[in-house]
């Protein structure tokens, strides 16, 4: 059973890294350096993974599977190890690792720590409202924040992180990323601190969250970050006049 859920995870991973092949193949010629073009296909393995995840808030079928793997879980494994906590963040700290080591990846410090946090801002303020919304009981029982798996977010938003920014240089540095985004989530079921359809949507959401980053990051940057050639200063001044309230902005270019 267990090895079924390795190669269940396993799959996912392998599908999204052959995905993503053939869509960096298919956009190569309007990717600039700075962002990743939007294509609709790359929706298709976070659309999954997250459809599954909320499927499985309702649905008996999934809820019975995830209490299989609850017992599997509480039956033979006895020590928990928690080095998810750590390997959560490993994909994202790679990046940074590599470009320190001299490969060089897409972006630049600033540009790709603007994407990082970007991506890091959407997936956290998502993972957290939807443990606030669904508050689904943690398979071990300590607490009502189980969905979606915020480990398992964070490892994959990193993985993508990692993909992206290396993918030019080495596809294994990408898949390596995904595999240890895996190992995350595999582990976070392994400690019995989640259900698979957690992870599944946590996955989703993390591979979703820094897509969107790259796609916004042109906005992003020319917004909150302006280059000094095309410097934009603006100031937003609210007022009450006790009866009305509102806001002026001046802009200077």
């Amino acid at each position: 059973m267990r090895k079924f859920f390795l190669l269940f995870l396993l799959s996912i991973t392998a599908t999204n890294a052959q995905k993503t092949v053939s869509d960096s193949i298919a956009v190569k010629d309007t990717d600039t350096v700075h962002n990743l073009k939007f294509n609709y296909k790359q929706l298709i393995i976070p659309t999954v993974l997250i459809g599954y995840g909320f499927i499985g808030l309702e649905s008996d079928q999934l809820k019975g599977f995830n209490a299989e793997i609850k017992e599997e879980v509480n039956e033979h494994i006895d020590n928990k190890i928690t080095i998810d906590d750590f390997t959560q963040y490993a994909p994202a700290a790679s990046v940074y690792a590599l470009n320190a080591m001299g490969i060089k990846g897409k972006n630049n410090l600033k540009d790709r720590s603007i994407i990082l946090a970007t991506s890091y801002l959407m997936m956290s303020t998502t993972v957290f409202a939807l443990k606030s919304i669904t508050k689904v009981e943690r398979p071990d029982g300590s607490a009502n924040n189980s969905f979606p798996s915020g480990h398992t977010a964070n490892a994959f938003a990193g993985a993508e992180f990692l993909w992206q920014e290396y993918k030019d240089q080495s596809i294994w540095y990408g898949i390596s990323g995904y595999i240890v985004a895996t190992g995350t989530g595999l582990f976070r079921m392994y400690n019995n601190r989640h259900w698979l359809t957690d992870v599944a949507a946590g996955a989703g959401i993390g591979i979703l969250s820094t897509k969107a980053a790259y796609w916004l990051f042109p906005y992003v940057k020319n917004t909150f970050f302006p280059s000094k050639e095309n410097k934009v200063t603006s100031m937003v001044a609210p007022f009450y006049n006790g009866k009305q309230m509102g806001a002026g902005m001046v802009v200077q270019f």
